[in-house]
């Protein structure tokens, strides 16, 4: 037993890898080999798969269509939650602690319940089939969760740092821009990359509110099934393409999140 501990943390990682190999795996199969029998690399290697996707602008577009409108969620849920947030950690009111629970009853929401107002409200305002439409679709659910968790980090910084920075003449804007925004930069990391995250693996309102234009790759990949079946290899290549936006974000606020976990927000 105790000879196994030491590699106890490799074989977990290993567990957790292999639905990634097994789906890089099935990429470069066909769907005949997926189908035919059980192998754990492929035995005809093919990249027609890949080729399919980056050649069909069908495709292609719901790469480019979900990051558009991912990225233009993130960006006005982030600086919505900025001021929300600080007034949360800063200040007293009426209703402060039931509007703070308020906020968070809608990222406790299923999307769902959403779905058919806003498929009405932007029929009406003709905001159907757009990116900005999915992004504040989106923003219901990702502005509470970036304002709880700006307001932890917020809440964090001690308020002696806004009344140093208003006896030195600063006036509020100069002080949140230049001051108290880089000392919370880690906390704007978190939940940006939170923002974007929810944002990207979301399908049932971003299928919803769009047709043709604005259609997303997780919408699209459900154009697979067919009736000869599914093109699984297809599929598996553009499961494969969605992970690698989402590495990115994580390589580049790993560390954003190592200190919001200590924090106690994540």
């Amino acid at each position: 037993m105790r000879r196994i501990i030491p590699f106890a943390p490799a074989l977990y990682i290993l567990f957790l890898m292999l639905p990634i190999y097994w789906l890089l795996n099935m990429s470069f199969k066909t769907t005949n080999e997926i189908l035919g029998g059980f192998s754990l690399w492929p035995n005809e290697f093919t990249l027609d798969n890949y080729r399919t996707i980056f050649t069909d602008p069908t495709w292609y577009m719901g790469y480019v269509n979900s990051l558009i409108y991912v990225s233009i969620n993130t960006t006005i849920s982030v600086a919505a939650a900025l001021p929300a947030a600080y007034a949360f950690s800063r200040y007293r009111f009426l209703g402060d602690k039931h509007l703070f629970f308020w906020l968070l009853t809608n990222r406790m929401a299923p999307p769902a319940v959403f779905a058919l107002p806003f498929f009405q409200l932007y029929s009406a305002v003709e905001l159907f089939d757009t990116h900005i439409a999915v992004a504040l679709a989106h923003a219901l659910f990702n502005i509470p969760l970036a304002v709880w968790i700006l307001e932890g980090f917020m809440s964090g910084v001690p308020k002696e740092l806004d009344e140093t920075a208003y006896v030195d003449g600063y006036s509020f804007p100069r002080f949140f821009f230049r001051i108290f925004m880089p000392t919370i930069k880690a906390g704007i990391g978190v939940a940006a990359f939170f923002c974007f995250m929810f944002s990207w693996v979301e399908l049932l309102l971003a299928k919803t509110l769009t047709a043709v234009e604005a259609k997303p790759i997780a919408a699209t990949m459900t154009k697979t099934a067919s009736s000869a079946g599914y093109e699984l290899g297809l599929l598996a290549a553009a499961g494969c393409l969605t992970i690698i936006p989402g590495a990115f974000v994580i390589y580049f606020v790993r560390n954003y999140i190592a200190k919001g976990f200590a924090l106690g927000r994540v």
